[in-house]
């Protein structure tokens, strides 16, 4: 086993976090989160958004993210102003920083579906009124 790797109990069995186990979760307007699973530095769960819906503007805090695009399209705005515009579809990727001011958009036809995957700690959603200007 490589040094940099940490065993903490290596008698403790994986965990199946059933879909239908998966709860309502930090809630930010247009989007419908759903927690799998919260510990001590990461958060894991799903985003649901619907066709031509806009999310508010929010941060996740100290937790870097990454999203990965099931079905549909999703939008991200960033940056100064928002004017930062990336979209994604099916088997992408999307890494959101810690403390990037941020919303999701689906503009496609159908509802779109992502997994999310958040290390950090604190807060995993933060609400805000929209990104600084340049």
């Amino acid at each position: 086993m490589s040094d940099d790797v940490t065993v903490h109990d290596p008698a403790q069995p994986v965990a199946l976090i059933a879909g239908d186990d998966l709860s309502d979760a930090d809630p930010t307007p247009g989007m419908h989160r759903r927690l799998a699973s919260h510990s001590e530095g990461m958060w894991t769960g799903t985003v649901d958004t619907q066709p031509e819906t806009v999310s508010g503007w929010h941060h996740h805090g100290d937790h870097e993210t990454t999203i990965y695009v099931v079905e549909g399209t999703m939008r991200l705005e960033s940056g100064p102003n928002g004017e930062t515009v990336i979209d994604a579809g099916p088997g992408d990727f999307i890494r959101v920083p810690k403390g990037a001011i941020h919303r999701e958009s689906n503009p496609g036809e159908s509802v779109s579906k992502a997994v999310l995957v958040r290390c950090g700690s604190g807060e995993p959603t933060i609400n805000v009124e929209g990104p600084a200007a340049n």
